[in-house]
């Protein structure tokens, strides 16, 4: 990615509070932007879910829907 010149990450997936939440520490980590598309991800526990991302994303990138996410990217707003 980094060769690509890209600086910017969205990550979305299954497993909130594991697969979504060690995707996104390692991008940040590495440097990128991170975009957490939440009404893109679940997990099995519905406490985990929402701990991360009430509590863990924000720290660690900008979270929206993946529509908002979508329109920012494209330069356009959201109502």
């Amino acid at each position: 990615l980094n060769q690509r010149g890209v600086t910017q990450v969205v990550v979305a997936g299954v497993a909130t509070s594991a697969g979504v939440e060690s995707t996104a520490r390692h991008a940040h980590e590495l440097g990128f932007n991170v975009a957490l598309a939440t009404d893109a991800m679940t997990d099995r526990s519905v406490e985990a879910h929402e701990r991360s991302i009430k509590l863990i994303f924000p720290r660690i990138g900008e979270t929206g829907t993946s529509r908002e996410i979508v329109e920012l990217l494209n330069g356009r707003r959201t109502a």
